[in-house]
């Protein structure tokens, strides 16, 4: 490696010519004209809370997922136990052992916003761990065994029978294949994806990076699908086809209430996904989910725009005829305190990510 790749390989340097890693501020600011115009033609600047009634914000922000867990069909999800803080440790192993779940599980905030939060628990002094350090309510529940996870976005139009999905991210999880030669830490640091995380799976993983791995031997260092855990997002949205659509749309039409939205799935393969076999859905996002597609790394900033504008419009059309139909806008004092609610989360989420 030359002087000027050392300097390009600097995460400032990463972070300034991929745009995939800026902040969310840097890639919305330039396009805020838009959301403040479909605002003013909504006559409202949180129209978006009547897109999926059923969801408290619409699913923009501060929705539970206890509130929303139980509207999925639940031959669809994965066993799941919920707790309100403060709580006892012992109480939650008691609580797990009576729902029956097997280790591994996964920790997750009842709030969650990128990832934060969420944790991997191998076992009993895991769990403990995490009822202790929690500082929202959360749920644990049993870790999906398929490999394969992807974010499938859907709409439908309130007024029509059936619905679409507008994109599809297939999500490949940070991992580390040794040489036989180097430690996992080395070769972490010789990757740029894995240098922009690098931080945080010192944390997670301490001495074990210490490891050198047997040539050829792969391991997954961060098993969460989320693009802020160091996921790779690739566009997968041409495999919409008519088989994986209905599939999905199905599925969304089970789900009371729901038009606009993220499904976050985990699935064996997509052969088995396009017949409505072997899969689970870890999570639901409403109204402030993203079209997570545009994160692949081959997509320009101008892409990127364009499809968040455009789903910006299907959120505006969605919620001005549900509006139509007796479901409210939030009031601009609603609207405030769901943002200053949200800013506590926020700290809170930080926190439990630390």
């Amino acid at each position: 490696m030359n002087s000027i790749q050392r300097i390009l390989h600097r995460p400032f340097f990463i972070k300034l010519f991929n745009w995939e890693y800026w902040s969310f501020a840097s890639v919305y600011f330039c396009i805020y004209p838009v959301w403040v115009l479909l605002c003013l033609r909504a006559r409202s600047f949180f129209f978006f809370a009547a897109s999926n009634p059923t969801i408290k914000n619409g699913g923009f922000l501060c929705e539970s997922k206890k509130d929303i867990i139980p509207i999925i069909p639940p031959q669809h999800h994965p066993p799941t136990v919920f707790f309100s803080i403060p709580t006892n440790g012992n109480i939650v192993l008691r609580e797990l052992q009576r729902a029956g779940l097997q280790y591994p599980l996964i920790g997750k905030p009842n709030i969650g916003a990128r990832g934060r939060g969420i944790k991997v628990l191998r076992n009993e002094q895991d769990v403990l761990a995490y009822s202790h350090t929690a500082y929202l309510d959360f749920h644990i529940q049993e870790f999906v065994p398929w490999k394969c996870e992807a974010g499938i976005f859907y709409v439908r139009n309130p007024n029509q029978a059936t619905g679409a999905i507008t994109g599809i991210v297939y999500k490949e999880f940070l991992s580390v294949t040794g040489d036989g030669r180097h430690s996992m830490l080395q070769l972490l640091q010789k990757d740029k994806r894995a240098l922009m995380y690098l931080d945080s799976l010192k944390k997670i993983h301490s001495d074990r990076l210490n490891q050198v791995l047997p040539a050829g031997e792969k391991m997954i260092v961060s098993p969460f699908g989320n693009h802020a855990r160091g996921s790779k997002f690739t566009d997968a949205s041409h495999l919409a086809d008519e088989a994986l659509t209905k599939v999905i749309d199905d599925i969304c039409k089970q789900i009371p209430g729901f038009y606009f939205g993220r499904l976050d799935i985990r699935f064996e393969s997509w052969e088995a996904l396009k017949q409505g076999k072997n899969f689970s859905i870890i999570e639901v996002n409403g109204a402030g989910s993203e079209p997570t597609h545009i994160y692949d790394p081959r997509h320009s900033l101008f892409f990127a725009w364009k499809e968040i504008i455009r789903h910006w419009f299907l959120l505006f059309r969605i919620s001005r005829i549900n509006h139509k139909k007796g479901h409210r806008y939030l009031s601009f004092r609603e609207g405030i305190s769901m943002f200053r609610e949200a800013r506590v989360f926020a700290r809170k989420l930080d926190a439990m990510t630390e």
